[in-house]
């Protein structure tokens, strides 16, 4: 048994979808785990994680314009606006998705599903260094 841990950074140049799941397979080939659990985690609360459709570009465009609407950018709708318009909703849209993905690892392969791809969901607008722990237990 073996547990590894390491911190992907990624710099965020506004709202959207970052796909790290390149990132996260090149890390399990480079130290050759074979089974076991990989936890992600985000140390921030104004982006988050999620597992999403790597395929069509258009769903994360959809998803970004759901969630706008859903929290929309309205400083006149709260009270934590200290870093601008984006500020509270990029917290309220952090608290409606991830922090924490917990992946299997079989094979030297990380299971996901043909379409899906690990993404670092960046709620605001303006440029952010972002790290990810990575965090594996397993053979």
């Amino acid at each position: 048994m073996i547990q590894k841990f390491f911190n992907l950074i990624i710099n965020t140049t506004g709202q959207r979808l970052y796909e790290i799941t390149d990132e996260t397979n090149q890390w399990i080939e480079q130290n050759s785990f074979r089974n076991g659990m990989l936890n992600l985690s985000i140390q921030h609360t104004s982006a988050s994680l999620i597992i999403q459709e790597n395929a069509d570009p258009d769903v994360q465009k959809d998803l970004i314009n759901y969630f706008d609407k859903l929290v929309p950018m309205n400083k006149k709708l709260y009270i934590h606006t200290a870093e601008g318009k984006d500020d509270m909703p990029a917290h309220i849209k952090s608290a409606l998705t991830n922090n924490q993905i917990s992946l299997s690892i079989k094979n030297s392969k990380l299971i996901l599903g043909t379409w899906q791809g690990i993404y670092l969901f960046e709620h605001r607008l303006k440029d952010h260094e972002r790290t990810i722990v990575h965090h594996y237990i397993g053979d």
